[in-house]
């Protein structure tokens, strides 16, 4: 019978912005390596504590506390978002101010390509964001491509859409009503299941490359309102009414609306070659059905 090595002799991970994707992603890594999953919040020592993790309380909006993660790892999750104002992600500046050379992965976002008119695209699409958001992740990307150049480290950056699970469903937006474009003025949207993020996280860890791009994206090719349309029918709520586009923007919020303003459709054959991944959710139709047998 193999035994497990000691939780201090197996390999340090750090875990930057330890939520919904980076509890996924611990009973992935804890086998393989110590695990210090940062948090902002105090009362969370115990959970990570109880999920195999080592907590680290550290702000990354208070530069400070960031000091004890300088040398605490040599690789890194990098699963923490922007602050929500502004065109540079000070966060992340703040982080490569610190962080030794490392092995980092990095989860940013498909936003940074903006409106692609629906166009189906590879990772060597140059990205065009158009709004502050995309542009916050852009520069993040930058920021750490320049950190590993400057302190030896190696950075993969996985660009991901729409996160989803049974617990990360729009049922509420349904059951208010939130209208939906017209089928005709529609965008394409792009997808992955929560659970089948974590999985690429540890393969990316295990086999990307230095400054390599990857979509983390599923098998689905589908309009906003189809994945509306799909989850309403699985969880026997109405269909969001279709409004044109005139019409929406008086009724849904600027944010909401920005979301369905960018059309694309990412190609994720690199994530497959390369990485190696292998979905256990290939589209949305399949990640609903198990999300509802998960509910009865």
């Amino acid at each position: 019978m193999k035994t497990r090595k000691p939780s201090f002799k197996l390999p340090r991970l750090l875990i930057l912005g330890c939520g919904d994707v980076g509890m996924r992603l611990l009973p992935l890594l804890c086998q393989r390596y110590r695990v210090f999953a940062v948090t902002s919040q105090p009362e969370r020592r115990a959970e990570l504590r109880a999920a195999g993790a080592v907590p680290i309380v550290a702000d990354l909006d208070q530069p400070a506390t960031l000091r004890r993660l300088a040398g605490l790892a040599r690789r890194i999750v990098h699963l923490a978002p922007p602050q929500t104002e502004g065109h540079r992600d000070r966060r992340t500046r703040r982080l490569a101010a610190v962080l030794p050379a490392a092995q980092l992965v990095y989860i940013s976002t498909t936003g940074v390509y903006g409106d692609c008119g629906g166009a189906l695209f590879d990772e060597t699409r140059p990205v065009a964001p158009r709004n502050a958001r995309a542009l916050r992740r852009v520069d993040a990307e930058q920021v750490l491509r320049a950190w590993a150049r400057r302190r030896g480290g190696r950075v993969s950056i996985l660009r991901v859409p729409g996160i989803y699970a049974a617990d990360r469903l729009p049922l509420k937006r349904l059951r208010d009503g939130t209208p939906a474009l017209l089928a005709e003025q529609d965008v394409y949207t792009n997808h992955v299941h929560a659970d089948d993020l974590a999985q690429i996280v540890v393969r990316a860890l295990q086999h990307g490359q230095p400054g390599r791009v990857y979509h983390a994206v599923d098998d689905s090719c589908m309009k906003m309102g189809e994945y509306f349309d799909a989850v309403a029918d699985v969880f026997g709520l109405p269909r969001p009414p279709r409004l044109a586009r005139a019409a929406l923007t008086a009724a849904v919020s600027p944010a909401l609306l920005s979301f369905m303003s960018e059309s694309r459709r990412l190609s994720n054959k690199r994530l497959k070659t390369e990485l190696g991944v292998r979905l256990g959710y290939t589209d949305v139709t399949e990640g609903l059905q198990a999300a509802r047998a998960s509910a009865v």
